[in-house]
């Protein structure tokens, strides 16, 4: 009988899984710091203003490497622009609404520009009531007057319901307003005329009605930001001096600020600071 041969078989045991063992760790790492690098991202760009992540997006929208009309990442005023953009510093909307922290980079409207401007609009799109708008310079600023004629009033009689006509005229001041940045101030004022009761008064009736105009300005697109003061003053800062009585001391003024500097004070309460005594 032939004894069978025996026959032994060798195993060479590859590294393969040993060195597997570790690659997914650093894969997740990988991972988990490309989320990191994406959520700082995503909050760096939430502390940027929309008008500058608009101009960013624009830059990269129009960057293309294949074409040379395309604007470089190495040009000297890209760059400078970019980087403007990305390290300005961040300013609260209560700080860059005050007129005296109005900001070097936004688009701030000259005073004369803004009231030829607006007067061209008003002889264009409101022809029937242009002698209903008064538009004025201040020092720091421009004063438009919506002011009330017998058979023509901005609102209704000892209320703060916007007539047809008021709603046009402030639809017309916003439109101008809106398309800058300068901060706004809404003032209600009334004639001499008092009511029978002390319940309610031209105050209360000059703050609605400031109120009111507010509401329909930021309805026609005004942002809340800019306002800086909303403010009734009653019969106390008459339009007409030697008739208190006059429908025209019934109006609403809103002022545009276009200069850096304190709030300009209503007339009355700089006469009264004139006659006062000093120290």
């Amino acid at each position: 009988m032939e004894a069978k041969g025996i026959i032994i078989k060798k195993f060479r045991k590859k590294g393969h899984e040993a060195g597997h063992g570790g690659q997914w760790k650093v894969a997740y790492a990988d991972f988990v710091t490309a989320m990191m690098a994406f959520f700082l991202l995503l909050w760096l760009i939430t502390m940027v203003e929309p008008e500058k992540r608009a101009r960013v997006s624009n830059y990269f929208k129009r960057f293309s490497i294949f074409e040379k009309s395309s604007e470089s990442l190495f040009d000297t005023s890209t760059r400078k622009d970019l980087t403007d953009v990305m390290n300005e510093k961040t300013v609260k909307p209560s700080e860059r609404s005050m007129p005296g922290s109005l900001r070097k980079d936004k688009r701030l409207v000259g005073t004369e520009d803004f009231k030829e401007k607006l007067k061209r609009d008003i002889e264009t799109r409101l022809a029937d009531v242009k002698d209903q708008v008064l538009v004025e310079t201040f020092e720091g600023g421009v004063r438009i007057q919506m002011m009330d004629k017998d058979g023509n009033p901005m609102f209704s009689l000892g209320s703060s319901q916007l007539t047809q006509n008021a709603r046009r005229i402030l639809k017309v001041i916003t439109e101008n307003i809106r398309e800058n940045e300068n901060p706004v101030a809404i003032e209600g004022h009334t004639d001499a005329l008092t009511y029978p009761t002390n319940r309610y008064t031209n105050w209360e009736l000059s703050t609605e009605r400031a109120s009111a105009a507010r509401r329909e300005m930021e309805e026609n697109g005004l942002p809340q930001e800019r306002l800086v003061r909303v403010a009734g003053f009653a019969a106390t800062d008459p339009l007409i001096k030697d008739n208190p009585y006059d429908p025209r001391n019934r109006r609403i003024s809103v002022l545009l600020y276009t200069q850096n500097g304190s709030q300009p004070k209503p007339p009355f309460l700089e006469s009264a600071q004139a006659r006062s005594p000093g120290p």
